[in-house]
């Protein structure tokens, strides 16, 4: 074997969340009691944002209530300011997620304010967080294409990533949001975003909009990445490439790896119950 490498679960929350259809509470929690026989090790399950504005994520407290929680698993939450904050630890959530953008453009469409000003909401939940130690994952999105601004300057990635962790946050995601990374500019990016945080509290979020999600990964392996965002059945659809994919396939990453020689600890037959689960939500 060449060494283990983690896959983070996604596609409770970041899969489901652009949805159309209505996914119940109920079958939200079997799919999570389906992931978390596989074997992963932390969980996204929830989002405690605006119900107006994503309205898939309505019952997320019920969520987290619902699930058979298995031992040595982390149920996440998204909670991009402090009432998402204090309604994701009122759940239970074991542990949070906040978003920030690398480009101007993509932050003031998705959250309507400045990367700067997104900071500045960010700082009292990792305070409070860091309080009761509970663990804070910041993610950055468009970390080399922006659909506003073109191509994202892997300096300017660097230096919110290095605020982020400055700040608190334990590991940073890194986001090829629309789907058009190369291993070129993922390779450029990571080599700027290592100097200033350590490999090992990084990983890598790479849509597969364009089909290169795994070969984005490979090059992120040679660069010493060993965690990769997936969602179950490639759940998750990007709104600025519609009809295209979004989030690749947690059980494509997964054979991927293993092929490679790495260890991912996952059941792949349970991990293909559960994606043949999210692929009936979404067909349903």
């Amino acid at each position: 074997m060449t060494g283990r490498v983690e896959i983070f679960e996604v596609g409770p929350r970041d899969g489901l969340q652009n949805e159309a259809r209505e996914i119940s509470v109920a079958q939200k929690i079997a799919f999570v009691d389906c992931l978390s026989r596989a074997g992963f090790s932390r969980i996204e399950v929830a989002s405690f944002v605006s119900r107006k504005w994503v309205p898939q994520m309505a019952g997320s407290a019920e969520v987290l209530a619902g699930i058979t929680r298995a031992p040595g698993v982390r149920y996440a939450a998204l909670a991009p300011n402090m009432r998402g904050y204090d309604e994701a630890r009122a759940a239970g959530a074991d542990e949070i997620a906040i978003f920030a953008s690398a480009s101007e453009g993509f932050s003031k469409a998705n959250i309507n304010a400045t990367v700067g000003e997104s900071i500045e909401r960010f700082k009292p939940i990792l305070k409070a967080a860091r309080h009761i130690d509970l663990p804070v994952r910041g993610y950055i999105s468009c970390v080399t294409d922006c659909p506003f601004d073109g191509p994202t300057a892997p300096a300017r990635v660097a230096d919110l990533a290095d605020t982020l962790f400055s700040l608190g946050c334990y590991e940073i995601s890194l986001g090829d949001t629309i789907g058009q990374a190369t291993p070129d500019s993922i390779v450029k990016m990571l080599l700027a975003v290592r100097d200033r945080v350590p490999v090992g509290r990084l990983a890598g979020h790479y849509h597969d909009t364009a089909g290169r999600a795994l070969a984005n990964i490979d090059a992120s392996l040679s660069l010493g990445v060993r965690v990769f965002d997936a969602a179950a059945g490639g759940l998750g659809g990007c709104p600025y490439a519609p009809g295209a994919s979004g989030n690749v396939a947690t059980e494509a990453v997964a054979a991927h790896l293993e092929r490679l020689g790495y260890d991912t600890g996952l059941d792949m037959a349970v991990l293909e119950e559960a994606a043949s689960m999210a692929r009936a939500l979404r067909e349903a």
